[in-house]
């Protein structure tokens, strides 16, 4: 939209760097605790003089109001949160949550606009630094329409998933313990014996020896597939029947909409939050309560053999096109800065 776009980074290092690198300006802070990022995050807007900072994520946000007090500079000051903070952090234990309160209920009120990825992220916000959700805006995660970039992708995804159509269950996420994919794994215990089934688990990750030691102990080894990171994903959601999300907790869920973008159905845990948003509370795909291991099961057998309407998945999707988030951004980025101040 004409505007120049730089990315703040504290290290520039990254699985997407190199993108990021071939479109926009990459500042590195080379801060390697957050400690030293105020004075050097100051230094650099005292230098560059951006009209507008967006800042993503506790405790950057805070961090970014720190260095804004402390330059001469003056400039609009967006704070965005992309996670359900109260479940992220739930078992820090009690002097972080108050750390985590009071920073925010300390800082918050002096930014120029705030936004969630979700209502229940602005909900969760809102609460955490004591402030009304009104002051909140809800902005969803743009997840831009990715196409394919190597021809013969969708071939090499078919062999890989070595079953027919109609049996393919995919998963995208890192193996951490907030995206629950022992959840699935039993889940997909639960629905055997069918034998030309195959769950494929999309990405990497500190827990993937214990996913594999309980594939194992459940017997089902042989019908999951492990493939990796791929930074091109779109052929596996094409290549899919159906794509099952059992997080614990998320802040919005760019991986439901890149499935409904393909036309794959989708089945979610119904947690806090995104998807139940995103899937309009079940028109768009199934929703079933957090760790219930039984409804999951019984949602994928039933999305496997009563699949939605692939354009109606895809025009769904179209809601979160990155055009609608960035005309919602500039929007509370050009106000004045003490314009939407409280």
């Amino acid at each position: 939209m004409g505007h120049r776009v730089e990315f703040v980074v504290m290290h520039a290092v990254g699985e997407f760097l190199g993108e990021a690198q071939s479109a926009f300006t990459i500042f590195d802070l080379q801060a390697n605790r957050f400690m030293k990022v105020p004075g050097a995050l100051a230094r650099y807007l005292q230098k560059s003089k951006p009209d507008s900072l967006i800042a993503a994520m506790w405790p950057l946000t805070v961090i970014a109001s720190v260095a804004r007090s402390i330059t001469r500079h003056r400039f609009t000051l967006l704070i965005s949160e992309h996670c359900d903070l109260s479940s992220q952090y739930r078992e820090w234990g009690v002097l972080h949550r108050l750390v985590l309160r009071a920073s925010m209920a300390m800082t918050y009120r002096g930014a120029d606009a705030r936004v969630g990825v979700s209502q229940g992220v602005v909900d969760d916000i809102a609460r955490l630094a004591f402030m009304q959700k009104n002051h909140f805006q809800v902005i969803h995660n743009p997840v831009a329409a990715r196409t394919i970039q190597k021809p013969t992708a969708l071939a090499d995804i078919e062999r890989l998933w070595k079953a027919p159509g109609g049996e393919r269950i995919l998963s995208v996420g890192s193996f951490k313990k907030q995206k629950n994919h022992p959840l699935l794994l039993r889940a997909f215990a639960r629905m055997q014996p069918r034998p030309n089934s195959r769950l494929m688990l999309l990405g990497n990750g500190d827990d993937e020896p214990d996913l594999r030691l309980l594939c194992s102990n459940l017997d089902i080894s042989h019908q999951v597939i492990f493939a990796g990171f791929h930074e091109d994903v779109r052929p596996f959601y094409e290549t899919a029947d159906l794509f099952v999300l059992s997080s614990d907790y998320e802040g919005f869920g760019n991986v439901i909409v890149e499935a409904l973008a393909c036309g794959t159905p989708v089945v979610s845990t119904n947690c806090p939050s995104g998807p139940a948003e995103i899937l309009d509370g079940g028109r768009f795909g199934a929703l079933v309560p957090v760790g219930d291991e039984a409804g999951l099961a019984k949602a994928i057998i039933s999305t496997l053999s009563t699949p939605y309407d692939p354009a109606q998945l895809q025009f769904r999707a179209k809601a979160f096109a990155p055009e609608i988030a960035a005309v919602k951004y500039l929007g509370l980025l050009q106000c004045e800065p003490s314009a939407n101040r409280l």
